[in-house]
């Protein structure tokens, strides 16, 4: 069966051609197209599609909005199309705070280097979303086995209730610095209430390993796993932190400095010459590399251009391979979520190190790609639900 997909946006000519593109591949179909938000609402609720394309600038409602009501009544796969501006990115990473899954520049020419491989990655990413469908409506679940090496292999712990993330509360980018730990306790929504059916969650144990370094790998829903990872670690965090997010160069500032503002940490864009610092998480400029060079305790950051030959700008492969060489086994590092299998390799070659990686679970991924290739490799020694990282991190680190 085609996945049912809702186009939504106010200009006649982009509804044609995503509906034009879609409609080519025979396994999605467009059920409906929707020239504001109001009315998408509305579609949502009528015709249940199974992935919905959204703009943001729309007339009678916008796209955030109508995000945040299909997302309260009919919860529903979201890709935002957005502008490759600052205003731009602040919007999307607005939609993404109240519930969408994933985003794409609205110029096509952005999007990849030529026009068949802009449709293909339309297509691919609709119908990857379409497959947490399902996740954003399943039922309470007994517990299922968490793999840790750690522990007993016959220990169980609680999975999530949804691969769905909650919604985030918007945030303004100008808040005050000295709103962080309110910020970061509001921004993100109370744990749903487990049935009593579901068994206690395990407790972590701390390996004893000693680190000097924490890096995290991502891409499709990286933003919103980021902050909810990034929101629960302490102000003196003892590590500094590498970020890789796959995001366009104009996005990477403004998800920074909102990090920042939500964080109890610091957050900022990686600029060429930083000296690495505890308690700072760098992330890797959009467009291109980010590389670790000198010796632990005097560690600065390279940004180098992306260059053609490269996939992704920034690459997780290129940061994780330089960590490996420059902090050898002392690196604590995760794959999230996202879209291929970029991370593999830089992964692969801190395992080699000694280093320590974990994965994301499937069911709390938005696209189960990267920590997949990770996990099928046998490279990862944990796969954890996203809502349990970041007290995962501070039992490894002896900060719990």
């Amino acid at each position: 069966m085609a996945v049912k997909v809702l186009v939504v946006d106010d200009s006649s000519f982009f509804r044609r051609r995503v509906s034009e593109i879609l409609n080519a591949d025979p396994r999605l179909e467009v059920v409906g197209n929707a020239v504001n938000g109001k009315e998408a609402v509305d579609l949502a609720s009528r015709l249940h599609p199974d992935v919905i394309t959204m703009d943001i600038e729309m007339p009678v409602m916008d796209g955030i909005t109508a995000v945040r009501e299909i997302m309260k009544a009919n919860p529903t796969p979201i890709l935002m199309f957005s502008s490759l501006t600052h205003e731009g990115a602040k919007a999307t990473l607005d939609a993404l705070d109240a519930g969408a899954l994933d985003f794409l520049p609205k110029k096509f020419e952005d999007i990849a280097r030529n026009r068949d491989e802009a449709v293909s990655l339309l297509q691919k990413r609709v119908t990857e979303l379409a497959r947490k469908r399902v996740f954003m409506r399943r039922p309470a679940r007994t517990a299922t086995p968490l793999r840790d090496p750690s522990r007993d292999n016959s220990l169980e712990t609680a999975r999530p209730l949804s691969a769905t993330r909650s919604p985030l509360g918007s945030q303004s980018l100008s808040s005050s610095s000295s709103m962080k730990s309110a910020n970061s306790v509001s921004a993100l929504r109370q744990p749903v209430a487990r049935p009593s059916a579901v068994k206690p969650a395990a407790r972590f144990k701390s390996s004893g390993k000693k680190y000097q370094l924490m890096a995290i790998g991502t891409s499709t829903g990286g933003p919103v796993a980021l902050q909810k990872i990034l929101t629960a670690l302490p102000a003196n965090f003892p590590l500094p932190i590498v970020l890789i997010q796959h995001m366009p160069a104009t996005f990477t500032a403004a998800f920074a400095a909102r990090l920042d503002n939500l964080c109890k940490i610091s957050v900022k864009e990686a600029q060429d010459g930083d000296v690495l610092k505890p308690g700072m998480a760098y992330l890797a400029p959009g467009g291109m590399q980010m590389m670790l060079d000198g010796r632990p305790g005097a560690v600065r950051l390279r940004i180098i251009d992306g260059g053609d030959r490269m996939n992704y700008k920034p690459c997780v492969d290129v940061t994780f391979g330089s960590a490996a060489k420059v902090y050898h086994d002392k690196v604590l590092s995760m794959v999230l979520t996202g879209m291929g299998a970029d991370g593999r390799e830089g992964a692969r070659m801190l395992k080699n190190s000694g280093a320590t990686i974990w994965a994301q679970d499937e069911d709390s991924c938005v696209v189960y790609g990267m920590p997949q290739a990770v996990a099928k490799a046998g490279i990862s020694s944990e796969d954890l639900p996203l809502e349990r990282i970041a007290e995962r991190i501070s039992v490894e680190l002896g900060l719990a």
